[in-house]
């Protein structure tokens, strides 16, 4: 059946993305994209930059972009690598940081991507069941590895943990890397890049899919100690030098510095999110605690499977899998207000 197929990839189950509809116009709420436009200034470097130059490979080590992120961040250049999405950049961590005899810890109900990586790259990999509450296991995640993923927020939960808490996992694991995965970051959690210069073990990524809504330009970063990012550089190079396209560069540094649009965009979906939130529970939902884009939510008179099933029947797209722990739970990606009041009114139908 795999014929030709290399032994390696012979077992592997790759991570499937949410539904990209083509057939029919839906409310989607199913992959956490922004539902605003991108920042006016990114659409304009984009447009600058799509010229002549395009015939050029881009920029290797995305100069522009990084310093434009070291700024903000008051990082060194240097403490900056940029990647095609966090989801590459997550890959070249997991090589470059986890070896092959050393177990890779990360709560059970987190990104799917996680292990998916360990599978592909013949990592060892310890998923440490979620507290009662889903929030995240930091104790069990304490020593005795060879090194921690962390999404925070969580996903698909939504659950945050604060900067007293990845203190304590990176004092717990001195000896490895503690990876923070910031991709839902901005909507209401503390970023651990304050703590960069302190604990030489960090490393933070983030992306601009999210709130800076550029999930079409796949730009992410990775920030930390200055032999981290050497060792990203390592990896990448070794693989493909030029992972950022012109276009992607241009617009992600533009979007970037353009603090007055990401401000209002970003608190533009945290006050949908909180109506969300209470519209859901008046009727009779329960919901998370969401520091994300998207909020976490179950019903105890209809399964998951149902509600999925019958908002897509209704033109909706939301996000379920089919796991024990989180059967009977759905993502939700928040959208625009008038998205969200008919995804409320749909349930309200369904239940």
């Amino acid at each position: 059946m795999n014929r030709f197929w290399s032994k390696r990839i012979q077992d592997i189950v790759p991570y499937t993305p949410g539904e990209q509809p083509k057939d029919r116009q839906f409310i989607k709420l199913n992959t956490n994209e922004c539902p605003y436009p991108p920042s006016p200034k990114a659409i304009e470097a984009i447009n600058r930059t799509a010229g002549d130059s395009l015939r050029l490979y881009p920029d290797p080590e995305c100069v522009e972009l990084r310093a434009a992120i070291a700024k903000r961040e008051g990082l060194d250049i240097n403490q900056v690598f940029c990647g095609n999405g966090s989801d590459e950049i997550l890959a070249f961590a997991f090589q470059a940081f986890f070896d092959p005899d050393r177990e890779v810890m990360f709560p059970k109900i987190t990104y799917s991507f996680y292990p998916v990586y360990t599978d592909f790259f013949g990592l060892k990999r310890r998923e440490v069941p979620m507290n009662p509450d889903f929030s995240d296991p930091i104790d069990l995640l304490c020593g005795k590895n060879g090194g921690v993923v962390l999404a925070n927020p969580n996903a698909p939960t939504g659950i945050a943990v604060g900067l007293d808490t990845v203190e304590k996992l990176l004092n717990a694991n001195p000896d490895v890397v503690v990876i923070v995965d910031e991709a839902y970051i901005d909507f209401g959690a503390d970023s651990a890049v304050k703590l960069i210069n302190r604990y030489p073990n960090l490393l933070v990524i983030q992306t601009t899919s999210k709130s800076r809504a550029l999930a079409g330009l796949r730009v992410g970063w990775a920030m930390g100690d200055e032999n981290l990012i050497a060792a990203l550089r390592c990896v990448r190079d070794s693989i493909n030098s030029y992972t950022v396209d012109r276009l992607a560069q241009a617009g992600a540094a533009a979007a970037i510095q353009d603090e007055d649009y990401f401000q209002s965009i970003r608190r533009r979906v945290m006050n949908t999110r909180m109506w969300t939130e209470k519209a859901l529970k008046e009727i009779g939902f329960t919901v998370l605690p969401s520091q994300a884009n998207f909020v976490f939510a179950s019903h105890p008179n209809r399964t998951g499977k149902e509600l999925l099933d019958g908002l897509r029947e209704r033109g909706i797209l939301v996000r379920w899998w089919d796991k024990p722990e989180i059967r009977n739970w759905l993502r939700i990606s928040i959208g625009t207000d008038k998205d969200m009041e008919a995804l409320v009114q749909a349930l309200d139908e369904l239940i």
